[in-house]
């Protein structure tokens, strides 16, 4: 006789996961229940539903600027969670742009000088034969979906997903009808700029919005993997608040512009050399953004503006998702990680966009909460690749043997321990490391010459204006970073 399968019903609003268990009637009528063996090992599915899901939430292009990272943005929803988490305080992706920051997360793997370097990076390309986190997932037992930008190729390690990958289609980049005819005309053009303008605040239901979409979508895929008789591993990336900044105007309403300025280190920092600063390419693809030179001062308010009405519209988003997983009562054995890919210059050192070593482009926010870990917040140096093994080990599941980053889980249980040293990160020709007190940055040539160093002290100068590299006494630090720099290089099998 065989024991049947374990169901996941809907009880009270509730995913509720229990075991139906065989018996036989005897002779007098009554029921007997029996314990036998199944052909799956009742052990093996009991440690199937004593794992925990996963929620897996990506913002992209969102650096800290949250409600509960101290910045005056309306997050009530990613503030909520927070509260009930653990808060990464200084946490950093490992190359700042799309494609290969989400390729190094999944990969768990080092970016180098050939590997992990563009926005459209390809992990199953740059890295073929690694077992993805997605993967690995699947292969143990989980039943895994992709919802929306989770890889940045939507078809990249599709073979890791349960379900084919989703991402909404059809849905206009923009509302008003002018910016919708413009972003047309200048795409036909082929030449910057090639799209619409780089905001807007249309009078629209956030139903029209892609994020939306991905949300509800979200909600009615997680009603229904919760019935599954598999633990799950829900990723959802949502789009915003990457370029444009188009959002509903009552996410712009919830900010006064007069009150907006430009930050206080609208410059190129001291002794900063060229390879530092770069164009924005990015953002000059938007009409109304000049091909060369700053942008106007209008134009900065409005950007930043446009950024923080983003998050508070995703922000949103989230907070139905996290509602739903209430109301399934699934919260008591769901780990939820929320994180951004990479972070964003919004005017600090002339910049916009990401694609630079400084702090403000590497840092992003990163929240965790999961079963039996209390709330806090740690000041602990964390990196992107260590979601891989963290979410390893919180589940349960042995840690594939390629993996570069640590498990977080000893930092969650203990947000005040001591931790690692230094968080690193690399883009283009820049290598950059986090250490407790300063960021060091050095720039090589192909051949792996030294071009200019940056050496930041962050207790003196948290928002990097002068670079104290230059400075002759400053030299046994820019040493002492350099070498750590290489080492990490060897370790992870880039070229010296």
């Amino acid at each position: 006789m065989q024991i049947d399968p374990i169901l996941a019903i809907r009880d009270l609003g509730s995913c509720v996961k229990f075991t139906r268990k065989q018996g036989l009637l005897n002779s007098a009528g009554h029921l007997v229940l029996l314990t036998v063996l199944a052909v799956i090992p009742l052990q093996v599915r009991a440690a199937e539903l004593s794992r925990p899901n996963i929620l897996f939430l990506a913002v992209d292009d969102l650096r800290p600027e949250l409600g509960c990272f101290g910045e005056p943005v309306i997050s009530p929803n990613i503030d909520r969670l927070a509260a009930k988490s653990v808060r990464f305080d200084r946490a950093y992706c490992t190359v700042p742009t799309c494609g290969a920051s989400r390729a190094s997360i999944f990969t768990g793997l080092r970016p180098t000088a050939t590997r992990f370097v563009t926005a459209s990076t390809s992990a199953q390309k740059d890295a073929p034969g690694t077992v993805t986190l997605n993967t690995h997932f699947r292969n143990h037992g989980y039943h895994t979906v992709s919802l929306g930008k989770v890889f940045h190729i939507p078809g990249d390690n599709a073979h890791g997903w349960s379900e084919t990958p989703w991402v909404p289609a059809g849905v206009p980049e923009y509302f008003a009808a002018e910016n919708m005819t413009l972003h047309e005309q200048r795409a036909k053009i082929g030449e910057k700029p090639d799209r619409g303008p780089a905001w807007e605040s249309a009078d629209q239901p956030d139903t029209d919005y892609e994020d939306s979409m991905i949300a509800t979508r979200a909600i009615a895929d997680l009603q229904r993997i919760c019935r599954s008789d598999k633990p799950f591993f829900l990723a959802v990336g949502f789009k915003k608040p990457h370029l444009p900044f188009v959002a509903p105007q009552k996410y712009w309403d919830l900010y006064d512009r007069d009150q907006i300025e430009s930050p206080k280190d609208y410059l190129v920092p001291q002794g900063a050399p060229a390879e530092a600063i770069h164009d924005w390419g990015e953002l000059r693809h938007y009409s109304g953004i000049p091909q060369t030179g700053p942008v106007s001062d209008d134009a900065a308010r409005k950007l930043i503006h446009g950024y923080k009405a983003c998050i508070s519209f995703v922000d949103s988003q989230i907070g139905q998702l996290l509602n739903e997983l209430d109301v399934l009562g699934l919260n008591d054995n769901t780990i939820i990680m929320l994180w951004g890919d990479h972070g964003w210059n919004l005017g600090e050192h002339t910049l916009w966009c990401k694609h630079s070593c400084f702090e403000v482009s590497m840092r992003v926010p990163l929240i965790v909460h999961a079963p039996g870990i209390s709330p806090g917040s740690t000041q602990g140096l964390t990196e992107l690749v260590d979601m891989y093994p963290t979410l390893c080990d919180l589940a349960g599941i042995p840690l594939p043997d390629h993996l570069q980053g640590d498990s977080l889980v000893p930092l969650l249980r203990d947000p005040k321990r001591q931790w690692k040293s230094a968080a690193y990160g690399r883009f283009r020709q820049g290598n950059t490391v986090r250490t407790e007190q300063f960021r060091y940055t050095q720039y090589t040539n192909n051949t792996g010459h030294i071009l200019s160093q940056m050496l930041y002290n962050h207790v003196a100068d948290p928002g990097e204006n002068t670079n104290i590299a230059v400075d002759k006494d400053n030299a046994s630090i820019s040493e002492t970073h350099s070498v750590l720099l290489s080492d990490l290089k060897l370790q992870s099998g880039d070229a010296p």
